[in-house]
């Protein structure tokens, strides 16, 4: 699995502070300016224009993409419990606006 994320979004950073994605095998790839391998990696998925729209996106290993941030951190959990790996509950952030995008 492939976690897109950004620097500055603030659901990519809720999702990794709650969760331990390397121990979860989830590799993530952070879109920038000079990451040029992450955003071809994001282009082979086909999700440049859904990555402008809203991110985080995650990837699974059977290449489909979960957009919605519910549904991601909902898959996430599922993971996480079926691995062992502890992940942090939920917190009271919210995150304004409720999507973060590649500008």
């Amino acid at each position: 699995m492939t976690l897109f994320t950004r620097n500055n979004c603030k659901l990519c950073k809720k999702i990794k502070s709650r969760f331990d994605l390397s121990a979860m095998e989830i590799k993530i790839e952070t879109l920038t300016n000079d990451n040029a391998g992450a955003l071809a990696h994001l282009a082979w998925h086909g999700l440049v224009e859904d990555a402008r729209k809203s991110l985080p996106i995650l990837v699974l290993d059977d290449s489909s993409p979960v957009r919605n941030f519910a549904r991601i951190e909902n898959r996430l959990i599922e993971r996480s419990n079926k691995l062992g790996v502890p992940f942090q509950s939920e917190s009271n952030i919210i995150c304004e606006g409720g999507n973060c995008a590649l500008q």
